[in-house]
């Protein structure tokens, strides 16, 4: 298997601020956005839901990056007029479009894990 061919971009800048390269590692710099994401990857799913499936959040931690994720229009909250009130978060189309490089780490880790593991620990998990 070879290295997929870097897309050409124009020449940015060395990383400024609002280089498009800085907001793709920030998306990852955030350990449990990528969980977030995955977790949606098949429909909505409440609060609740999401707490339960990524093991080991916070309740504080998942409400701010739920809310960021918003405000980056990765998903998209539905609150149902109900009693009890009801909110769902689902991904929009960015969301879905992250799934792409979240699925590609998830190979290159199965591919290439065991080998960093044993680098850096000694003896590969397992």
């Amino acid at each position: 298997m070879t290295a997929a061919e870097p897309v050409q971009y124009p020449p940015y800048g060395d990383y400024e601020a609002d280089c498009p390269a800085r907001m793709a590692v920030d998306l990852f710099a955030n350990s449990w956005l990528p969980v977030v994401v995955y977790l949606l990857r098949d429909g909505p799913q409440r609060h609740s839901e999401l707490l339960t499936g990524a093991g080991g959040i916070s309740q504080k931690m998942l409400t701010q990056t739920l809310r960021r994720m918003e405000r980056m229009t990765l998903v998209r909250r539905r609150r149902y007029a109900e009693a009890p009130p009801r909110v769902e978060y689902e991904l929009t189309e960015a969301g879905h479009d992250l799934l792409v490089p979240i699925y590609a780490l998830g190979a290159w880790v199965d591919r290439h894990g065991p080998t960093v593991t044993t680098a850096m620990y000694g003896e590969p998990p397992g």
